[in-house]
């Protein structure tokens, strides 16, 4: 601090202690002729310097503290090894049938016992978990794409193209998804079943089967609505800023306006949708296959073990609870993912 200011302020204090206006109450008396000035090595020391960091870097860090969320996450990482790693590792396979051992209780050999059919529950429930997880990230990879690219191009578009497309968006949020799933699920069963007898796509779709199929398509047909509203809101508080307007000025093209600039700085909102589509499609799956409009036997499916398991209900309560508790647990665990995403890249939750 320089002379002129050491003066300024003796002379504000000296004036302070001889004005004759009343005093004002403090919680403690002051005597101004006992402050002292603090010396230049005294005010760097209160000068506190934050270290510069990025958005995903802060995003991680306020993630961290979250316990509930790391559980969810660890909880996650688990089932993915789980399901995957897990059945290379066990002797046995999903539809193996081991003769002399039906019906049988947890033990060493099987923890989760065996079904009617003699075949390992534990195995049966690992790869369930592979097709549930397998269809919650394509469901939410398809929304991610055709959901991003609609809402932006709709957000960046003029308002007459954004009226039409967004009317369009509400004719197809207005739809019974699920009672959609389950007519298309039985109208593009035979059609569907004749192009996987007629044509080799690749390994493991004939074993999928074509309700799997029709379920991607209804997913692809339906789901991403809620993606293209989110992020037709995000590039409109975007367009008008400066970055944006500069980009113009440069001759960069809406196309990519879009790639770089508006869908990078809406990642935050994207990830979050992207995170809690994964259970939304988990769920549709399961209550598909409950149904028996799911996945193709001997194909294992949480859902299908479910409704297996309900003949058997009181005298062997464990086959549909081993499952059931799986798909509560990874539809809790995803969502509580989304929730602290959503969080954690708000900028209006910061403290």
């Amino acid at each position: 601090m320089s002379n002129i200011d050491n003066n300024t302020i003796n002379e504000n204090i000296k004036n302070s202690s001889r004005s004759n206006s009343p005093k004002r109450p403090f919680s403690f008396q002051l005597d101004p002729a006992r402050i002292e000035l603090a010396t230049h090595e005294e005010k760097q020391e209160l000068v506190i310097m934050r270290e510069s960091t990025s958005l995903w870097k802060d995003a991680w860090r306020r993630f961290k503290r979250n316990h509930f969320a790391m559980i969810a996450l660890g909880f996650i990482i688990f089932m993915f090894f789980f399901a995957f790693i897990g059945p290379k590792l066990s002797p046995y396979s999903y539809d193996q049938q081991i003769r002399g051992s039906e019906n049988l209780m947890s033990s060493l050999e099987h923890p989760f016992g065996t079904d009617k059919f003699g075949r390992d529950i534990m195995v049966r429930i690992m790869d369930g978990t592979q097709v549930s997880l397998v269809i919650g990230l394509l469901a939410a990879f398809v929304t991610l794409i055709i959901g991003s690219i609609y809402g932006a191009v709709s957000g960046l578009a003029s308002a007459r193209v954004d009226n039409i497309m967004m009317r369009i968006v509400e004719i197809i949020y207005s739809m019974p998804d699920t009672l959609i799933v389950i007519l298309l699920s039985i109208s593009l069963k035979g059609p569907l079943d004749n192009l996987l007898n007629s044509y080799y796509i690749f390994e493991g779709v004939d074993m999928i089967g074509a309700p799997l199929l029709s379920m991607f398509l209804v997913f692809a047909f339906l789901y991403w609505v809620t993606m293209a509203r989110i992020v037709r809101g995000q590039v409109l508080a975007l367009k008008e800023q400066e970055f944006v307007l500069a980009a113009y000025a440069m001759g960069a093209g809406k196309s990519r306006i879009i790639r770089k600039h508006l869908l990078l700085n809406s990642m935050g909102p994207i990830i979050v949708t992207t995170t809690l589509q994964i259970p939304s499609a988990i769920f549709v799956e399961s209550f598909l296959s409950f149904i028996g409009l799911g996945i193709s036997a001997p194909k294992a499916s949480l859902g299908s073990m479910v409704n297996d398991a309900l003949n058997g209900i009181y005298t062997y309560p464990m086959r549909l609870v081993f499952p059931a508790v799986t798909i509560a647990l990874i539809i809790l665990a995803f969502n509580t993912l989304g929730d602290a995403l959503r969080d954690v890249l708000d900028p209006r939750m910061k403290k």
